[in-house]
């Protein structure tokens, strides 16, 4: 399906976790406007904690606008407990606080052709003129507590790698999971060292971290620190950064596509691997356990803060 002007859609609700980094802040406020110049139909968005604009305020926008039904799109790359618990939590809150409305909620972003060829172009803007064969690529995504959010972040990895002539590219994470980013640098050196062979030159190679995120935030900053000390203590290594993905047209591409999947009741979620539905080995309690959204210090039913830092 597509969405024509003069429809009576619902309006695409974007629903973001919330940074600390108010430059994250103002590239998740330019997207949404990016959006609302393209849609015909109003947009909003709006963050579970940390950053304002509020998801509530976001919600209370579109309601008094007369809006009765929306379609939230979760701006997540990968389906976690924030988009598998926390926004539908905090969703079930705005639907008790304004009487008739409802919502249809979109799919996580990734992965997706189009998120990777996004990435590639941001690979393709460091590398220069550089022989890709002779580069290896560290994949960072965020981490999560969840096996099948990391898994996923793995699979990114494999298709990033497959057919773009890449020699190697390997995945690693910011927070929460193994292997760090530090980690992952070393394996990517070691790597590098098993296929040299005598006569190849004194240094190991190109090295690229391409963090997996959709804005600029806390965590992407602390991927940048933590390749520069790895970075600081191997000098036989030429090791760049990418920019992550960004406000830019392949994303809004493909949250329109979600946004429109959400219409056509089109949502394919992967549950064979979900630590609530499957009893993955060291995560059986919680199977079948309830989704509950965790504190979120922005939404005025709470009173007091939490300690989380994006």
């Amino acid at each position: 399906m597509s969405v024509e002007p003069g429809t009576a859609n619902p309006p695409l609700l974007l629903v973001g976790h919330g940074t600390r980094d108010e430059g994250g802040a103002a590239d998740f406020g330019g997207f949404v406007q990016r959006l609302g110049r393209r849609l015909p139909v109003d947009v909003a968005g709006g963050f579970i904690e940390l950053s304002p604009p509020p998801l509530t305020e976001a919600v209370a926008e579109l309601y008094e606008r007369g809006h009765r039904r929306l379609a939230a799109v979760p701006m997540m790359l990968v389906a976690a407990g924030h988009g598998k618990g926390d926004i539908p939590g905090a969703m079930a809150r705005e639907l008790a606080r304004h009487p008739g409305m409802s919502y249809v909620y979109g799919r996580p972003l990734g992965p997706h052709p189009t998120l990777l060829r996004v990435l590639e172009e941001r690979l393709d803007a460091v590398l220069g003129d550089a022989d890709r064969a002779a580069i290896t690529v560290l994949l960072v995504g965020r981490g999560s507590t969840d096996p099948d959010a990391n898994a996923e972040i793995c699979k990114v990895a494999r298709l990033l790698w497959e057919g773009r002539g890449l020699r190697l590219v390997e995945p690693a994470f910011v927070s929460l999971a193994e292997p760090s980013v530090s980690a992952g640098l070393e394996r990517c050196r070691l790597l590098g060292e098993a296929g040299r062979g005598p006569g190849n030159g004194t240094r190991s190679g190109t090295i690229v971290v391409l963090p997996y995120f959709l804005f600029s935030g806390v965590l992407p900053d602390r991927v940048v620190a933590q390749t520069r000390r790895y970075a600081a203590g191997h000098p036989e290594l030429e090791i760049r950064v990418a920019e992550v993905i960004g406000d830019c047209d392949g994303l809004a591409d493909l949250v329109v596509e979600r946004y429109e999947e959400a219409l056509a009741g089109d949502i394919r979620m992967n549950c064979d691997t979900c630590v609530y539905r499957s009893a993955l080995p060291g995560f059986e309690d919680r199977v079948g356990a309830p989704q509950l959204p965790h504190h979120h210090p922005d939404d005025p039913a709470h009173g007091h803060g939490h300690a989380h830092a994006h």
